[in-house]
Protein backbone atom coordinates (compact mmCIF):
# COMPACT_ATOMS: atom_id res chain seq x y z
CA UNK A 1 0.00 0.00 0.00
CA UNK A 2 0.89 3.63 -1.20
CA UNK A 3 1.06 6.30 1.50
CA UNK A 4 2.85 9.84 1.14
CA UNK A 5 5.58 11.86 3.06
CA UNK A 6 4.89 15.94 1.96
CA UNK A 7 7.02 17.40 -0.11
CA UNK A 8 5.25 20.29 -0.53
CA UNK A 9 2.31 22.40 0.52
CA UNK A 10 0.83 24.39 -1.70
CA UNK A 11 -0.69 27.82 -1.21
CA UNK A 12 -4.31 28.03 0.80
CA UNK A 13 -6.19 31.25 2.26
CA UNK A 14 -5.43 32.32 5.38
CA UNK A 15 -7.44 31.44 7.66
CA UNK A 16 -10.72 33.41 8.30
CA UNK A 17 -9.96 35.45 4.97
CA UNK A 18 -12.32 35.73 2.58
CA UNK A 19 -11.59 34.19 -1.07
CA UNK A 20 -13.03 35.34 -4.09
CA UNK A 21 -14.63 32.16 -4.84
CA UNK A 22 -15.84 32.22 -1.25
CA UNK A 23 -14.62 29.21 0.12
CA UNK A 24 -12.87 30.13 3.07
CA UNK A 25 -14.48 31.26 6.14
CA UNK A 26 -17.22 34.00 5.35
CA UNK A 27 -17.97 37.46 6.86
CA UNK A 28 -20.97 37.11 9.60
CA UNK A 29 -23.97 39.39 7.81
CA UNK A 30 -26.20 41.28 9.74
CA UNK A 31 -28.60 38.91 10.39
CA UNK A 32 -25.75 36.55 12.53
CA UNK A 33 -25.48 38.61 15.50
CA UNK A 34 -28.96 37.18 16.54
CA UNK A 35 -27.57 33.92 16.14
CA UNK A 36 -24.37 34.04 18.31
CA UNK A 37 -26.80 35.83 20.90
CA UNK A 38 -28.52 32.84 20.84
CA UNK A 39 -26.11 30.96 22.15
CA UNK A 40 -26.21 32.07 25.93
CA UNK A 41 -29.87 31.51 25.79
CA UNK A 42 -32.49 28.27 26.89
CA UNK A 43 -34.90 28.51 24.50
CA UNK A 44 -33.84 25.68 22.06
CA UNK A 45 -35.19 24.81 18.79
CA UNK A 46 -33.71 21.76 16.76
CA UNK A 47 -32.72 21.64 12.88
CA UNK A 48 -33.08 19.25 10.45
CA UNK A 49 -31.91 16.10 12.34
CA UNK A 50 -32.61 14.07 9.44
CA UNK A 51 -28.80 15.90 7.83
CA UNK A 52 -27.54 15.57 10.76
CA UNK A 53 -27.77 12.39 11.35
CA UNK A 54 -26.28 11.47 8.06
CA UNK A 55 -23.48 12.37 5.77
CA UNK A 56 -24.27 16.45 6.56
CA UNK A 57 -24.60 18.90 9.08
CA UNK A 58 -25.72 22.59 8.73
CA UNK A 59 -24.53 25.27 11.06
CA UNK A 60 -25.53 28.91 11.34
CA UNK A 61 -22.87 32.00 11.39
CA UNK A 62 -23.14 31.82 15.14
CA UNK A 63 -22.41 28.49 15.86
CA UNK A 64 -19.86 28.90 13.35
CA UNK A 65 -18.22 31.91 15.05
CA UNK A 66 -19.05 30.16 18.46
CA UNK A 67 -16.95 27.12 17.58
CA UNK A 68 -14.18 28.92 15.47
CA UNK A 69 -14.56 27.21 12.18
CA UNK A 70 -12.90 27.96 8.80
CA UNK A 71 -12.48 26.11 6.14
CA UNK A 72 -9.94 26.86 2.64
CA UNK A 73 -9.87 24.72 -0.59
CA UNK A 74 -7.43 21.73 -0.14
CA UNK A 75 -4.07 22.22 -2.33
CA UNK A 76 -2.23 19.24 -4.59
CA UNK A 77 0.85 18.84 -3.81
CA UNK A 78 4.11 16.59 -4.79
CA UNK A 79 4.41 13.82 -2.49
CA UNK A 80 7.45 11.14 -1.71
CA UNK A 81 5.44 7.80 -1.86
CA UNK A 82 6.56 5.46 0.80
CA UNK A 83 6.14 1.60 0.70
CA UNK A 84 4.80 -0.76 4.08
CA UNK A 85 7.23 -2.00 6.31
CA UNK A 86 6.07 -5.04 8.52
CA UNK A 87 6.93 -4.71 11.97
CA UNK A 88 5.74 -6.03 15.41
CA UNK A 89 5.28 -4.23 19.02
CA UNK A 90 6.88 -5.99 21.99
CA UNK A 91 7.10 -5.23 25.50
CA UNK A 92 9.97 -2.16 26.35
CA UNK A 93 12.68 -4.43 27.90
CA UNK A 94 13.96 -1.42 29.81
CA UNK A 95 10.47 -1.17 31.64
CA UNK A 96 10.14 -4.98 31.80
CA UNK A 97 11.00 -7.19 35.02
CA UNK A 98 11.49 -11.41 34.15
CA UNK A 99 11.52 -13.12 37.63
CA UNK A 100 13.20 -15.85 37.80
CA UNK A 101 13.92 -18.47 40.70
CA UNK A 102 16.66 -17.36 42.43
CA UNK A 103 17.03 -21.41 44.00
CA UNK A 104 15.70 -24.65 43.36
CA UNK A 105 12.95 -24.84 45.68
CA UNK A 106 8.87 -25.28 45.35
CA UNK A 107 6.34 -23.18 44.41
CA UNK A 108 3.85 -22.69 47.52
CA UNK A 109 2.19 -19.53 46.61
CA UNK A 110 1.06 -17.25 43.13
CA UNK A 111 -0.68 -13.95 44.25
CA UNK A 112 -0.73 -13.00 40.88
CA UNK A 113 -2.27 -13.25 37.05
CA UNK A 114 -1.93 -12.27 33.47
CA UNK A 115 -3.15 -9.33 33.20
CA UNK A 116 -3.14 -7.67 36.78
CA UNK A 117 -1.57 -4.52 37.82
CA UNK A 118 0.70 -4.40 40.33
CA UNK A 119 2.82 -2.36 42.78
CA UNK A 120 6.32 -1.88 42.97
CA UNK A 121 7.82 -4.48 46.22
CA UNK A 122 4.44 -6.29 45.46
CA UNK A 123 5.35 -9.81 46.55
CA UNK A 124 4.52 -12.10 43.35
CA UNK A 125 5.62 -15.95 44.01
CA UNK A 126 6.59 -17.44 47.20
CA UNK A 127 8.99 -20.22 47.07
CA UNK A 128 10.23 -22.92 49.81
CA UNK A 129 13.94 -24.24 49.70
CA UNK A 130 16.95 -25.52 51.64
CA UNK A 131 19.11 -22.85 49.90
CA UNK A 132 17.13 -20.12 51.42
CA UNK A 133 16.91 -22.23 54.83
CA UNK A 134 20.16 -22.48 54.85
CA UNK A 135 20.93 -18.68 53.99
CA UNK A 136 18.69 -17.50 56.80
CA UNK A 137 20.42 -19.69 59.30
CA UNK A 138 23.58 -18.43 58.27
CA UNK A 139 22.35 -15.18 58.75
CA UNK A 140 20.87 -16.04 62.58
CA UNK A 141 24.22 -17.44 63.35
CA UNK A 142 25.79 -14.34 62.20
CA UNK A 143 23.58 -11.58 64.28
CA UNK A 144 23.95 -14.22 67.43
CA UNK A 145 28.17 -13.83 66.51
CA UNK A 146 28.18 -10.30 66.50
CA UNK A 147 26.37 -9.84 69.38
CA UNK A 148 29.19 -12.27 71.16
CA UNK A 149 32.01 -10.08 70.14
CA UNK A 150 30.89 -7.32 70.65
CA UNK A 151 30.35 -8.41 74.33
CA UNK A 152 33.97 -9.42 74.51
CA UNK A 153 34.87 -6.11 72.97
CA UNK A 154 32.83 -4.48 75.57
CA UNK A 155 34.74 -6.54 78.44
CA UNK A 156 37.96 -6.42 77.14
CA UNK A 157 38.15 -2.35 76.52
CA UNK A 158 37.08 -2.15 80.17
CA UNK A 159 40.09 -4.35 81.58
CA UNK A 160 42.29 -2.02 79.73
CA UNK A 161 41.05 1.41 81.22
CA UNK A 162 41.67 -0.95 84.87
CA UNK A 163 44.93 -1.42 83.63
CA UNK A 164 46.05 1.72 82.50
CA UNK A 165 44.69 3.12 86.12
CA UNK A 166 46.83 0.09 88.10
CA UNK A 167 49.47 0.85 85.67
CA UNK A 168 49.63 4.67 86.78
CA UNK A 169 49.63 3.19 90.56
CA UNK A 170 52.57 0.82 89.67
CA UNK A 171 49.59 -1.54 91.65
CA UNK A 172 51.09 -4.32 88.22
CA UNK A 173 53.52 -4.87 85.96
CA UNK A 174 53.73 -3.62 82.46
CA UNK A 175 53.57 -6.90 81.47
CA UNK A 176 49.46 -7.19 82.38
CA UNK A 177 49.17 -3.86 81.20
CA UNK A 178 50.51 -4.75 77.66
CA UNK A 179 48.17 -8.53 77.67
CA UNK A 180 45.39 -6.46 78.55
CA UNK A 181 46.22 -3.87 75.45
CA UNK A 182 46.37 -6.70 73.36
CA UNK A 183 43.54 -8.50 74.54
CA UNK A 184 41.24 -5.02 73.84
CA UNK A 185 42.91 -4.83 70.19
CA UNK A 186 41.67 -8.37 69.42
CA UNK A 187 38.18 -8.16 70.24
CA UNK A 188 37.92 -5.26 68.14
CA UNK A 189 39.21 -7.09 65.18
CA UNK A 190 37.08 -10.01 66.12
CA UNK A 191 34.14 -7.63 66.38
CA UNK A 192 35.01 -6.44 62.55
CA UNK A 193 34.92 -9.92 61.75
CA UNK A 194 31.60 -10.38 63.02
CA UNK A 195 30.48 -7.88 61.26
CA UNK A 196 31.92 -8.64 57.86
CA UNK A 197 30.57 -11.77 58.20
CA UNK A 198 26.81 -10.81 58.71
CA UNK A 199 26.79 -8.33 55.85
CA UNK A 200 28.08 -11.29 53.85
CA UNK A 201 24.76 -13.67 55.30
CA UNK A 202 22.28 -10.79 55.09
CA UNK A 203 23.34 -10.24 51.45
CA UNK A 204 23.16 -13.58 50.18
CA UNK A 205 19.68 -14.22 52.13
CA UNK A 206 18.51 -10.81 50.28
CA UNK A 207 19.54 -12.24 46.73
CA UNK A 208 17.14 -15.18 47.40
CA UNK A 209 14.26 -13.19 48.86
CA UNK A 210 14.58 -14.80 52.06
CA UNK A 211 14.96 -11.51 54.66
CA UNK A 212 11.79 -11.17 56.90
CA UNK A 213 10.31 -14.48 56.54
CA UNK A 214 11.18 -17.92 57.72
CA UNK A 215 11.40 -21.88 57.58
CA UNK A 216 13.05 -21.22 53.83
CA UNK A 217 10.30 -19.24 52.14
CA UNK A 218 11.04 -17.12 49.26
CA UNK A 219 9.22 -14.25 48.50
CA UNK A 220 9.31 -13.07 44.70
CA UNK A 221 8.83 -9.20 44.55
CA UNK A 222 8.16 -7.00 41.46
CA UNK A 223 11.24 -4.40 40.93
CA UNK A 224 8.76 -2.55 38.86
CA UNK A 225 4.63 -1.55 38.64
CA UNK A 226 2.99 -2.47 35.82
CA UNK A 227 1.15 -5.01 34.21
CA UNK A 228 1.48 -8.63 34.79
CA UNK A 229 2.77 -10.20 31.21
CA UNK A 230 3.14 -14.09 31.79
CA UNK A 231 3.22 -16.06 34.49
CA UNK A 232 4.66 -19.78 33.83
CA UNK A 233 4.99 -20.34 38.03
CA UNK A 234 2.24 -23.28 38.89
CA UNK A 235 1.93 -23.91 42.90
CA UNK A 236 3.11 -27.15 43.99
CA UNK A 237 5.74 -27.39 41.15
CA UNK A 238 9.64 -27.66 41.80
CA UNK A 239 11.13 -25.42 40.17
CA UNK A 240 15.03 -25.45 39.18
CA UNK A 241 17.68 -22.30 40.27
CA UNK A 242 17.15 -19.48 37.44
CA UNK A 243 13.00 -21.02 35.89
CA UNK A 244 11.11 -18.15 34.70
CA UNK A 245 8.09 -17.21 36.94
CA UNK A 246 6.35 -13.97 36.64
CA UNK A 247 7.05 -11.52 33.67
CA UNK A 248 5.57 -7.37 34.86
CA UNK A 249 6.27 -4.99 31.92
CA UNK A 250 5.37 -1.28 32.09
CA UNK A 251 2.61 -1.02 29.26
CA UNK A 252 2.86 3.16 28.90
CA UNK A 253 5.33 2.60 26.72
CA UNK A 254 6.02 -0.23 23.98
CA UNK A 255 8.84 -1.12 21.26
CA UNK A 256 8.15 -0.84 17.74
CA UNK A 257 10.61 -3.41 15.84
CA UNK A 258 10.81 -3.19 12.24
CA UNK A 259 13.19 -5.19 9.77
CA UNK A 260 14.17 -3.19 7.05
CA UNK A 261 14.68 -4.42 3.71
CA UNK A 262 18.25 -3.55 2.42
CA UNK A 263 16.42 -1.04 -0.20
CA UNK A 264 15.07 1.02 2.73
CA UNK A 265 18.31 1.37 4.97
CA UNK A 266 18.48 4.97 4.65
CA UNK A 267 15.16 5.60 5.47
CA UNK A 268 15.08 4.77 9.41
CA UNK A 269 17.20 7.36 11.39
CA UNK A 270 17.46 8.24 15.16
CA UNK A 271 15.19 10.42 16.35
CA UNK A 272 12.88 10.32 12.88
CA UNK A 273 9.09 9.80 13.53
CA UNK A 274 7.41 6.85 11.88
CA UNK A 275 3.55 6.07 11.56
CA UNK A 276 2.00 2.60 11.69
CA UNK A 277 -1.11 1.17 11.65
CA UNK A 278 -2.57 -2.21 13.45
CA UNK A 279 -5.14 -4.45 12.71
CA UNK A 280 -7.13 -4.04 15.98
CA UNK A 281 -7.86 -0.44 14.42
CA UNK A 282 -6.93 -0.09 10.73
CA UNK A 283 -8.45 3.06 9.97
CA UNK A 284 -5.81 5.34 12.34
CA UNK A 285 -2.29 5.75 12.16
CA UNK A 286 -0.07 5.30 15.40
CA UNK A 287 3.35 7.12 15.98
CA UNK A 288 6.63 5.77 17.11
CA UNK A 289 10.25 7.79 17.22
CA UNK A 290 13.03 5.65 16.55
CA UNK A 291 15.61 5.62 19.20
CA UNK A 292 18.08 3.14 17.97
CA UNK A 293 19.05 1.82 14.53
CA UNK A 294 21.49 -1.74 13.60
CA UNK A 295 25.35 -1.02 12.88
CA UNK A 296 25.02 -3.55 9.78
CA UNK A 297 22.18 -5.42 8.08
CA UNK A 298 21.17 -9.20 9.14
CA UNK A 299 23.43 -11.79 6.77
CA UNK A 300 20.59 -14.09 6.57
CA UNK A 301 17.70 -11.63 6.25
CA UNK A 302 19.52 -8.74 4.83
CA UNK A 303 17.27 -6.72 6.80
CA UNK A 304 18.32 -3.68 9.03
CA UNK A 305 16.91 -3.83 12.26
CA UNK A 306 15.54 -0.64 13.14
CA UNK A 307 13.63 0.18 17.05
CA UNK A 308 11.41 2.64 17.82
CA UNK A 309 9.56 3.75 21.05
CA UNK A 310 5.60 4.14 20.97
CA UNK A 311 3.59 5.85 23.41
CA UNK A 312 0.96 3.65 24.63
CA UNK A 313 -0.19 5.67 27.93
CA UNK A 314 -3.82 5.14 26.43
CA UNK A 315 -2.67 1.24 26.60
CA UNK A 316 -5.09 0.85 23.42
CA UNK A 317 -2.21 -1.16 21.97
CA UNK A 318 -0.62 -4.44 23.54
CA UNK A 319 2.39 -6.27 23.26
CA UNK A 320 3.32 -8.29 20.13
CA UNK A 321 0.81 -7.23 18.05
CA UNK A 322 1.76 -6.85 14.19
CA UNK A 323 1.92 -3.59 12.80
CA UNK A 324 2.16 -2.15 8.55
CA UNK A 325 4.82 0.50 9.49
CA UNK A 326 5.19 3.44 6.43
CA UNK A 327 8.66 4.30 5.55
CA UNK A 328 9.97 6.25 2.69
CA UNK A 329 11.46 4.95 -0.56
CA UNK A 330 8.55 4.77 -3.41
CA UNK A 331 7.98 7.31 -6.42
CA UNK A 332 6.94 10.80 -6.48
CA UNK A 333 2.91 11.06 -6.49
CA UNK A 334 0.10 13.46 -6.10
CA UNK A 335 -1.57 13.91 -3.00
CA UNK A 336 -3.98 16.60 -1.71
CA UNK A 337 -2.03 18.52 1.59
CA UNK A 338 -4.41 19.87 4.16
CA UNK A 339 -3.85 20.58 7.70
CA UNK A 340 -3.32 18.14 10.11
CA UNK A 341 -6.10 19.32 12.13
CA UNK A 342 -8.28 19.05 9.27
CA UNK A 343 -8.31 15.18 9.95
CA UNK A 344 -10.66 13.74 12.60
CA UNK A 345 -11.89 10.44 13.71
CA UNK A 346 -15.55 9.59 13.44
CA UNK A 347 -17.06 6.73 14.66
CA UNK A 348 -13.87 4.95 13.72
CA UNK A 349 -13.34 6.00 10.53
CA UNK A 350 -10.85 9.07 9.04
CA UNK A 351 -12.93 11.64 7.86
CA UNK A 352 -12.32 15.45 6.75
CA UNK A 353 -15.56 17.54 6.43
CA UNK A 354 -16.07 19.67 3.21
CA UNK A 355 -17.96 22.79 3.59
CA UNK A 356 -20.46 24.50 1.39
CA UNK A 357 -21.43 27.72 2.19
CA UNK A 358 -25.16 29.02 3.06
CA UNK A 359 -26.82 32.00 3.03
CA UNK A 360 -26.51 34.49 6.00
CA UNK A 361 -23.40 32.91 7.11
CA UNK A 362 -24.04 29.65 7.59
CA UNK A 363 -22.54 26.87 6.06
CA UNK A 364 -23.35 22.66 5.39
CA UNK A 365 -20.61 20.63 6.12
CA UNK A 366 -20.35 16.89 4.61
CA UNK A 367 -18.19 14.44 6.41
CA UNK A 368 -16.30 12.48 3.90
CA UNK A 369 -14.42 9.74 4.34
CA UNK A 370 -10.73 9.64 3.13
CA UNK A 371 -7.40 7.61 2.89
CA UNK A 372 -4.36 9.39 4.87
CA UNK A 373 -1.29 8.78 4.04
CA UNK A 374 2.06 10.57 6.34
CA UNK A 375 1.76 13.56 8.71
CA UNK A 376 4.79 16.04 8.11
CA UNK A 377 5.21 19.71 10.03
CA UNK A 378 1.91 19.95 10.65
CA UNK A 379 0.09 18.77 7.38
CA UNK A 380 -1.44 15.67 5.95
CA UNK A 381 -1.22 13.77 2.73
CA UNK A 382 -5.01 12.80 1.69
CA UNK A 383 -4.15 9.88 -1.14
CA UNK A 384 -8.17 9.53 -1.54
CA UNK A 385 -11.27 10.94 -0.87
CA UNK A 386 -10.13 14.49 -1.98
CA UNK A 387 -9.54 15.87 -4.98
CA UNK A 388 -7.88 19.67 -6.13
CA UNK A 389 -11.07 22.78 -5.22
CA UNK A 390 -12.71 20.87 -2.05
CA UNK A 391 -13.46 23.04 0.80
CA UNK A 392 -12.66 21.55 3.75
CA UNK A 393 -12.37 22.34 7.52
CA UNK A 394 -9.21 23.65 8.44
CA UNK A 395 -10.15 24.94 12.06
CA UNK A 396 -12.38 23.96 14.15
CA UNK A 397 -12.79 20.88 12.73
CA UNK A 398 -13.48 19.21 16.46
CA UNK A 399 -16.94 21.47 16.55
CA UNK A 400 -18.34 20.00 13.35
CA UNK A 401 -17.18 16.49 14.41
CA UNK A 402 -19.51 17.19 17.80
CA UNK A 403 -22.20 18.02 16.14
CA UNK A 404 -22.02 15.20 13.74
CA UNK A 405 -22.06 12.95 17.17
CA UNK A 406 -24.89 14.60 18.71
CA UNK A 407 -26.61 13.93 15.94
CA UNK A 408 -28.03 17.60 15.78
CA UNK A 409 -27.22 21.14 17.40
CA UNK A 410 -29.81 23.12 19.21
CA UNK A 411 -29.99 26.37 18.05
CA UNK A 412 -30.70 28.77 21.01
CA UNK A 413 -32.96 31.98 20.87
CA UNK A 414 -33.67 34.59 23.98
Amino acid sequence: MLAALIGCPGNSAEKGEATKDGAARPAESADSGAAAKGMAGMNMTAPDSGAAAGTQVTLTAGQIRHGGVAWQPVTVGTAAAVVSVPGQLVPNEDRTARLGSPASGRVIAVRSRPGDRVARGQVLVTLQSPEAGGAQSDYAKAQAELTSQRAQATYAKSARARAERLLALKAIPRQDYERAVADDELAQSAVAQAEAELNRARSSAEQLGAIGSANGEIALKTPLAGVVLARTAVPGTVVEAGAPLVVVTDPATLWLTINAPEALAGAFRPGAAVSFRVPAYPREAFTARVDAVGAGLDPGTRTLPVRATVDNRSGRLKPEMLATVMAAGGPQVSAAIVPDAAVQMLKGKTVVFVARPGPNGSATFTRREVEVGSRTDGRAAILEGLAAGDVVVTTGAFAVKAEFEKGSMPKMEM
